[in-house]
């Protein structure tokens, strides 16, 4: 006959849901289900395994401690419903449990994930009723909420009525600021910091990254090496990603050298940011060697899109559609992603019927189309000169074209001849982007290619009443590791005059090849703007 001590055993090689069914039926059996540990154990299993066993096991245990509640608020905020989280506690609250200092977090961070203000409020009313509101580690909680939400105001009003800061709060607030994309605020509370670790300069570095200001990113990189701590693979993810999007192959390399002299374990994120960054840089056979380097089994979704994408970018369709079936091989089951990277490829080989066939299977295997796809197809129809059937495509969506659909349209009448329905896609795209130069300008270009130059004068005349100026073109090159940015016409840099003789040395021997085949068009266009 078993006693307390033989289901303790049990529950000590209990391995799975089933087995742990069996034992639960022996507590209750038993009388045990009220006596502790059985019941902090049994559900401390079911948090770990199977959240859908959870409301059994409260229907059972009438008398479960603070402490089983919050495990099982802790459990459900972490999960994929962390709406259940608030459900429990509001059945915790009815029941008379009294809520403590560990129970609000998880509740923070359940209204934070579900990024539900006004639940999040009500969280905190309820924190301040309880007499919590002075306890640090839910303080910092808040902050973190706030911030999701945008509301840097109230997030930077906890931060201040913290009495004794400590990192985590500074390190709080800094994120927020910086995942808000506050970067001179982030700046400037960095600044004031009595103490900073990894995570302080990763959430600095990361929010560069993501409001666009790569330069900035690498800057402060380089101060972090120079007078902060040793990076971490967190950093490192956001400066690869700055050096993918600057296009910084060179510096990239460095990254890379960086993690291996550095001996950072390589994740399967770092990797995944590895091969963005080499395909994006243009070193397709630097991306696939450490593709090919993942161990077997170790791979998932997001590193073959990586790689899918990364050939379709480059024009190497055969070999991305391939990759797409190896993908299948392995047992990765492709996502929304991988159907964007593959009607990606197929745009950039013209491959129209093949693009039609992943649409669908998006569809067949229960994925909604999201907008970048329809515009993916667009691309894929327009590009190869389908542009009625692009057209009655988009106006046949359940959403309203994006301005880089009707661009991509545009695009494509203007490639393949197709100017009437060019200048009505031309004028919808005035409509939809009334504010950007490019919209104009294209729309012109059209008028002066059919010589309607009275309505190509018209589009400048309709641009400076709105006051729209044409923004000038700038590109990056990456020289010796150094990024060197350029403005059309720009006279700034050290190396102005050889460049300038370079460029004109370069236009010289255009000249020779290649004649402009229809002067007066190209004057017009010239006169027009």
């Amino acid at each position: 006959m078993l006693n307390a001590s033989g289901i303790s055993n049990l529950l000590d090689k209990c391995k799975s849901v089933l087995e742990l069914k069996q034992i639960h039926a022996l507590v209750i059996t038993l009388g045990l289900s009220q006596i502790d540990p059985f019941p902090s154990r049994i559900l401390s299993f079911c948090a770990k395994t199977n959240l859908h066993y959870v409301y059994r096991i409260l229907l059972d245990m009438s008398h479960l401690s603070t402490f089983n509640w919050n495990t099982i608020i802790r459990a459900y905020s972490n999960s994929n419903a962390p709406n259940n989280s608030i459900s429990v506690f509001v059945k915790m609250q009815r029941l008379g449990v009294s809520s403590d200092h560990l129970t609000y977090p998880f509740l923070i961070k359940a209204s934070a994930r579900l990024l539900n203000r006004e639940l999040g409020t009500s969280v905190h009313a309820h924190i301040a009723k309880s007499g919590h509101e002075s306890d640090r580690f839910i303080s910092n909680s808040l902050i973190h909420m706030y911030s999701s939400y945008g509301d840097l105001v109230y997030s930077r009003k906890v931060f201040d009525e913290i009495p004794v800061k400590n990192l985590v709060s500074w390190n709080s607030m800094v994120d927020g600021y910086s995942k808000c994309g506050d970067m001179d605020l982030a700046l400037e509370l960095f600044g004031l910091m009595p103490e900073r670790d990894v995570v302080s300069w990763s959430s600095l570095i990361d929010g560069y990254v993501k409001s666009g200001q790569y330069g900035d990113a690498m800057a402060v990189f380089e101060k972090m090496l120079n007078f902060g701590p040793k990076a971490n693979d967190v950093t490192m993810v956001s400066v690869l990603a700055a050096c993918a999007r600057m296009g910084a192959l060179d510096k990239g390399r460095i990254m890379h050298r960086y993690l291996v002299e550095n001996d950072l374990p390589l994740t399967l994120n770092l990797r995944t940011s590895l091969v963005d960054m080499y395909a994006k840089c243009g070193a397709i056979e630097e991306a696939l060697d450490v593709f090919r380097g993942i161990p077997v089994g170790q791979s998932d979704v997001l590193i073959w899109n990586s790689m899918i994408g990364g050939l379709a970018t480059h024009g190497l369709v055969e070999e991305s559609l391939d990759l797409f079936t190896d993908m299948q091989v392995a047992g990765i089951k492709p996502d929304e992603i991988t159907y964007l990277c593959l009607l990606s490829a197929c745009a950039h080989g013209g491959l129209v019927k093949e693009a039609w066939y992943f649409f669908e299977c998006l569809r067949k295997h229960g994925m909604t189309p999201k907008i970048e796809h329809y515009a993916c197809m667009v691309d894929v129809m327009a590009r190869a000169g389908q542009v009625e059937e692009a057209y009655e495509f988009l106006c046949e969506m359940p959403a309203e074209p994006t301005a880089s659909m009707l661009g991509a349209l545009f695009s494509g009448c203007m490639n393949h001849g197709k100017l009437d329905l060019a200048e009505i896609v031309g004028r919808k795209l005035i409509e939809l982007d009334p504010d950007n130069d490019g919209r104009y300008v294209g729309l012109s270009n059209i008028y002066a290619v059919i010589k309607r130059w009275d309505e190509a004068r018209n589009m400048r005349k309709a641009m400076e009443r709105r006051g729209v100026k044409k923004s000038p073109g700038y590109s990056f090159v990456e020289a010796s590791g150094a990024i060197h940015r350029f403005i059309s016409h720009d006279m700034s840099h050290p190396s102005t005059v050889e460049i300038y003789l370079t460029l004109h040395f370069i236009v010289c021997q255009m000249k020779l090849l290649v004649h402009c085949k229809n002067h007066e068009c190209f004057l017009q266009i010239m006169e027009a703007f």
